[in-house]
């Protein structure tokens, strides 16, 4: 979902392992009402933990006035009392329930498509409190375990071969890095711009003909590690352009006059721990502690990931006319701001831009994404890299939101991988011919 860039390094893992498994989770997809709804989706997390309190044997002695409550909501005909919720905050530290989307409940609003992911054992308990709150809802993933299975279209193990139809992992991207730079000398130059939290090589890819290009799109993928799509396209989008460059006119044209700098893989770590650990789905900074809901970092720019790419986008201002960050999931085009409803002075630019790359989209398979600002389109959040960028002089930024908008979710299909990519390209190729145009 949406990148947190500026106010440090906050990355999503969907982690995939045999030491833990999901049968019968479930991802709901509820949309509340009114603000009394959204303001019980708020509370749920901690409505779960007085649940299973109350719920085990052994706490059958300590229930006292909780149990009353609780069963009050079980079986009632209205809410029950959120105020005493928060005044159990302490002695009820709020479970964590997995919110897709949003990313965090502060951020659910009336009429908002809100995804969340709970166990089998609170599964039970929250579609009882959904029909008893009148909050209409449909279940996404019945059995998340069986998804997370179907991610994968075919056995993996070690050896396994890169492919770029193919969810690669790090130490294949990163050989992959290496090959593609060899293999096209004249057109390609990998750049170590930095080292992760835990020591592994950050590698920038520059594309293009011309040494010190005075145009220049940077683009970052894998920032979020359960969006596995994203780091997908970079791979995709580096294939097309040493693939096709010299055979199709349009590529030709755009790398012979600008310089492209992809980030194919940001968040090493994270992305290294969701295919080696237990799932964790909350977003976290996965270097310091990754089923942490949120960490923001001690201060701007504090982890090392973000400070080896903002350090590199600095001084590169005087080329980089547009920054692109790749995410999933929901089928979106935006652009700053996020932190705010005011509209920047490029405002209609911007839109007719996203229009534009958005109508380029569609013209492939007909799929639709939404486009705007990010705060109107979706809902206000701090730290967003492209608010960031734009506000380091780079006026042409956009974040996309990739497939889908739910069925999968952040379990993309690999064998979506080829259209999902297919499609964007001819949005970053729409961007890119429009920032060739501009004197």
């Amino acid at each position: 979902m949406k990148s947190l860039l500026a106010m440090g390094f906050i990355v999503s893992a969907l982690i995939l392992s045999s030491a833990r498994r999901y049968d019968s989770a479930k991802v709901f997809r509820v949309k509340p009402q009114n603000e009394k709804q959204v303001n019980f989706l708020k509370n749920l997390p901690s409505i779960i933990q007085i649940l299973e309190y109350i719920c085990k044997p052994e706490t059958d002695q300590k229930r006292g006035k909780y149990s009353k409550g609780v069963q009050h909501q079980l079986f009632p005909k209205h809410y029950l009392p959120l105020a005493d919720i928060n005044k159990k905050s302490s002695v009820f530290p709020p479970q964590q329930i997995d919110f897709w989307y949003p990313d965090s409940a502060l951020h659910i609003l009336s009429q908002m498509e809100v995804d969340f992911h709970v166990s089998a054992d609170q599964a039970k308990y929250v579609e009882t409190l959904l029909k008893q709150n009148g909050i209409p809802y449909e279940i996404l993933f019945q059995n998340l375990q069986e998804d997370i299975e179907k991610q994968l279209d075919n056995e993996r193990n070690s050896t396994s071969k890169y492919h770029y139809t193919k969810y690669n992992e790090w130490h294949q991207i990163s050989a992959w890095t290496a090959r593609i730079a060899k293999k096209y000398p004249k057109l390609v130059s990998r750049i170590k711009i930095g080292s992760t939290f835990e020591n592994r090589p950050i590698y920038l890819l520059k594309i293009g003909k011309q040494r010190n290009a005075k145009k220049a799109i940077f683009m970052d993928c894998g920032i979020h590690a359960r969006e596995w799509i994203s780091p997908a396209f970079c791979q995709w989008f580096v294939k097309e352009a040493t693939r096709t460059y010299g055979k199709d006119s349009n590529m030709t044209n755009i790398l012979d006059n600008m310089n492209f700098y992809v980030v194919p893989l940001f968040n090493i770590d994270g992305y290294v721990w969701s295919w080696t650990q237990v799932l964790c789905t909350v977003s976290v900074d996965a270097s310091k502690n990754p089923c942490e809901e949120i960490y923001c970092g001690s201060s701007p720019e504090s982890e090392p990931e973000t400070k080896a790419v903002t350090t590199f986008i600095r001084s590169h201002l005087f080329s980089i006319k547009a920054y692109l960050t790749i995410h999933s999931y929901s089928q979106m085009l935006l652009f700053p701001y996020g932190y705010t409803y005011e509209k920047t002075p490029n405002y209609k630019e911007l839109n007719e831009l996203a229009k534009g790359a958005a109508k380029a989209i569609a013209s492939l398979y007909g799929k639709k994404y939404t486009y705007g600002t990010s705060a109107a389109t979706i809902y206000p959040s701090s730290g967003c890299s492209d608010d960031w960028a734009y506000d380091q002089g780079i006026k042409y930024s956009f974040t996309f939101e990739l497939r889908d908008k739910g069925r999968h979710g952040f379990l993309l299909p690999e064998s979506e991988i080829k259209a999902t990519c297919q499609e964007i390209i001819l949005a970053v190729k729409f961007l890119a011919n429009y920032i060739l145009t501009k004197s």
